[in-house]
């Protein structure tokens, strides 16, 4: 048996001989398979694993890995490849390269000697010989090795690559086709997998290693190391052994690509698609200044139980995206998108609110609200909003309530415009989660109870600064405002103008903030703060005449923060990426658009200083009195005639107190329940009662009924 084995295996041998020896004595040019391409057509054809995303200007700003197979860098030309690593790659593989016309035919003829006496050389596949193999996949071996015509036809191909492309051109294409290491593709990828370096930048022993990784890409360390050392006694190099085998040992099982740039992972994720680069609208130096500002504030609320944040900017204009970061210095969600990520509002939408209640003609920048404790039923029981400072500051203008952020004032103008109206204000202002009816989010909808994204809340934000018309965002050129969907007027113009003249008004929000705060600057700006419940979401949103810039800090996880609020947490990094933006040409306002008029006003009492006060046409002042005129008394407004207040069983009696409320407030009113006359927050008890309004000498001005559920009833 074993001697039949050895006349089977001689008689291959002599037939491979004969093969082979017939190849060098009548070799004759056979045709490519198909057209022969052209060192152009390969490299055009050639497709990174990564593909990029690029800004505004072209630079690269990420890469995204699309092809899980192989990984592949960009092309790499022949003269950013180490001098050291072509020189090795020669010696090993093709020592005769720049002598022979595609086929070694002396190496071939000895290869076939050898063949004939059973000595297991490696075959004589020249550099120009294995380039034809990558570039038609006919001439790839089956199994282990290639059949007798598959080399015929690779010697041939060989030949005809030789006669149209130059030496350097082979050389070049080969370096960028070969396969070095595991799914390593390319000179580049294997540079920088391995040694985390670039082609140029490959020394000796490096470049030792990769030569001899050619002959097996995933051959045992040992073993590599072991060609290297001989390649490097061949090529009588000055690095030692032991140095080329330490250097195999670090590397050549750590493969890892460290990503050149990687600045936009959730943009490119979005937009990438193909295997083709993409222009964005993003600019660069945006997006990088965006990201360090977010993260070393992010790196300053340490210990705070802050994790992440997310900055958006946009042109007014335009509509187009200029920065979109999102992450965390030390965040382990990297694949989350905090730009588009549901967060409840907090007091970022009351500017909205404001301006419908504006527009419709139900206020005015200067009409009086009682910033009072209220107490207001719901079907699940009282709803008891607070402020931010949880502090009350009696009768306040618009102005003020909406500068410094007031919430009862928001419920009681929430009362007044309707919860239905303002859903349906903020889906127009493509708040498009909003799918429940007003009823559903109640009162606490003033006070940002709707989950948002910072995407829609910039926009939103944008329409303001356009004057209430709208448009949609673009992270793509050529997609922006006016050419996608087109533009439409969704908000009043002249009552975006007023809301955004408050929002300007360091003034306005010195109630709340002081005059010296993070949200002042030193050109035109509008801007607003939001805090969601618990802490769990931060928000600082504002515009100047060209940029809107929107910014969050949290947790994705939805994890509270300790003690930050919108002005030690989003606002600091919002005033820097303002400040940088409007560097170079910080505008001013916009005029006031027709159907604005301007007037002295002053407050009797004088709750507020006089001043000159922005109104939509038609519903100017000059006097603004707490005090109805032509005599008229102050009615009853809480709790209203007929109104049912349900007890929550779970709420400690003393937390649902209610405070009665007339408007206008009068101090010298008094109040009689039941027959018996009350004072500050009364105790409810289960029951039906009667609740009179007095004036100082005790005649009544006004009566309702209420009913109050619940488990506390009247003492017998």
């Amino acid at each position: 048996m074993r001697q039949g084995a050895r006349h089977q295996a001689s008689s291959r041998a002599l037939w491979r001989a004969c093969w082979l020896l017939l190849a060098c004595l009548f070799a004759a040019p056979l045709a490519w398979a198909g057209e022969i391409p052209t060192f152009d057509q390969v490299k055009a054809d050639y497709r990174p694993s990564d593909v990029a995303l690029l800004d505004r200007h072209g630079e690269v700003i990420h890469r995204l890995r699309v092809d899980l197979h192989v990984r592949r860098l960009e092309w790499v030309a022949l003269a950013d490849i180490s001098p050291a690593l072509i020189a090795a790659t020669i010696q090993a593989e093709d020592r005769h390269f720049y002598q022979h016309g595609g086929v070694d035919w002396p190496a071939l003829a000895k290869v076939a000697v050898e063949s004939l006496f059973g000595d297991k050389q490696r075959g004589a596949s020249t550099l120009t010989m294995q380039l034809a193999a990558m570039l038609d996949p006919a001439l790839k071996p089956k199994r282990y090795q290639r059949s007798y015509a598959q080399k015929w036809s690779q010697i041939n191909a060989a030949s005809e690559l030789e006669q149209h492309w130059s030496k350097a051109q082979i050389i070049e294409a080969y370096f960028n086709l070969a396969f070095f290491r595991g799914e390593l593709h390319g000179v580049g990828a294997a540079a920088a997998g391995l040694f985390k370096k670039r082609p140029d930048g490959l020394d000796e022993a490096e470049s030792f290693l990769l030569a001899s990784l050619l002959r097996g890409p995933n051959a045992a360390v040992a073993q590599v190391a072991s060609r290297a050392c001989r390649l490097a006694a061949d090529m009588a190099s000055g690095t030692a052994c032991p140095e080329i085998r330490a250097r195999a040992e670090t590397t050549l099982d750590k493969i890892f690509i460290e990503p050149d740039v990687a600045l936009g992972a959730q943009v490119a994720r979005r937009l990438l698609r193909g295997d083709r680069p993409v222009i964005s609208t993003l600019d660069a130096a945006t997006q990088r200044m965006a990201g360090e500002v977010l993260f070393a504030q992010l790196r300053q609320l340490d210990g705070r139980q802050v994790q992440e944040g997310a900055v958006l900017v946009a042109d007014n204009r335009t509509g187009e995206v200029l920065a979109y970061v999102s992450g965390g210095p030390d965040s382990p969600a990297y694949y989350v998108d905090g730009v588009e990520a549901q967060r409840q509002a907090g007091s970022t939408l009351k500017p909205f609110l404001y301006g419908l209640a504006l527009e419709h003609r139900l206020l005015t920048a200067a009409s009086l609200i009682e910033d009072a404790p209220a107490n207001l039923s719901t079907p699940n029981g009282l709803y008891v909003p607070q402020n931010y400072d949880h502090d009350f500051k009696g009768m306040v203008s618009v102005r003020t309530a909406l500068g410094g952020s007031l919430n009862v004032p928001a419920v009681k103008t929430l009362m007044l415009v309707g919860a239905e109206a303002f859903v349906e204000r903020l889906r127009d202002l493509g708040f498009a989660g909003l799918t429940e009816d007003g009823e559903f989010y109640g009162y606490s909808l003033a006070l940002g109870s709707a989950e948002v994204s910072l995407w829609q809340l910039v926009n939103a934000y944008r329409t303001l600064a356009n004057g209430g018309r709208y448009s949609e965002l673009a992270l793509l050129p050529g997609s922006a405002a006016g050419k996608r969907g087109g533009s439409r007027q969704v908000a009043d113009a002249a009552a975006a103008f007023v809301v955004s003249d408050i929002l300007a008004d360091r003034g306005a929000r010195a109630v709340t903030f002081g005059l010296e705060n993070p949200l002042a600057t030193r050109y035109w700006s509008a801007v607003k703060t939001g805090t969601s419940k618990d802490m769990r979401d931060n928000w600082c949103i504002g515009y100047s005449a060209r940029y809107t810039v929107g910014v969050w800090v949290g947790n994705y996880n939805g994890e509270p923060m300790h003690d930050v609020s919108g002005i030690t947490g989003a606002t600091p990094v919002w005033l820097q990426v303002m400040n940088h933006l409007n560097a170079a040409e910080a505008g001013l306002r916009r005029p006031p658009p027709s159907g604005v008029v301007a007037r002295d006003v002053s407050f009797e009492p004088a709750y507020e200083p006089p001043r000159h006060e922005w109104f939509l046409a038609g519903t100017e002042t000059a006097l603004v009195s707490a005090v109805p005129a032509g005599g008229g008394f102050p009615r009853i407004s809480y709790p209203g005639d007929g109104e049912i207040i349900a007890l929550d069983p779970d709420i400690p009696d003393d937390n649902q107190r209610v405070f009665f409320e007339m408007s206008p407030h009068d101090a010298t009113m008094r109040w009689n329940l039941d027959g018996e006359t009350v004072e500050g927050g009364w105790l409810p008890v289960a029951g039906s009662h009667l609740l009179v309004l007095l004036d100082g000498e005790a005649r009544e001005l006004d009566r309702v009924r209420f009913v109050v559920r619940g488990r506390k009833t009247a003492a017998p």
